[in-house]
């Protein structure tokens, strides 16, 4: 499995923006299509953006196209949040998915990392 950690979370008020950042064990990351995930209180983790492996295809949940990037380069994954909500606050996962193409699904990571707190006030 991959080794994920991430950074970059914090507290925010509404309409600023955060960046976090994913960083990855495996000699092979930039093979793996990478993907970001939140989570709230009392919510099942839902998806929030993908990549695929290199970089080239990415996608993005309803709820934050427009506002929210995803970028990467060789050792790591970011999701740039700008504009942000209060209904962002979530915990915010980083996964590695062992195949190149993008997925929204949580069922299809291998690898997670171990969250980073979002919290975005009024």
């Amino acid at each position: 499995q991959v080794q994920l950690v991430e950074s970059g979370g914090g507290l925010v008020q509404a309409g600023g923006s955060l960046r976090l950042s994913c960083a990855a064990s495996a000699r092979t990351f930039g093979y793996y299509a990478m993907g970001w995930f939140r989570q709230a209180p009392g919510n099942e983790r839902e998806f929030v953006a993908a990549c695929s492996g290199g970089g080239r295809s990415t996608s993005y949940a309803d709820s934050v196209k427009g506002r929210f990037t995803i970028s990467r380069d060789n050792a790591k994954v970011y999701l740039q949040m700008n504009s942000l909500k209060p209904e962002d606050t979530a915990v915010y996962y980083c996964a590695a998915r062992k195949y190149p193409a993008v997925r929204v699904g949580v069922h299809e990571y291998d690898s997670w990392g171990q969250g980073t707190q979002v919290t975005v006030s009024s």
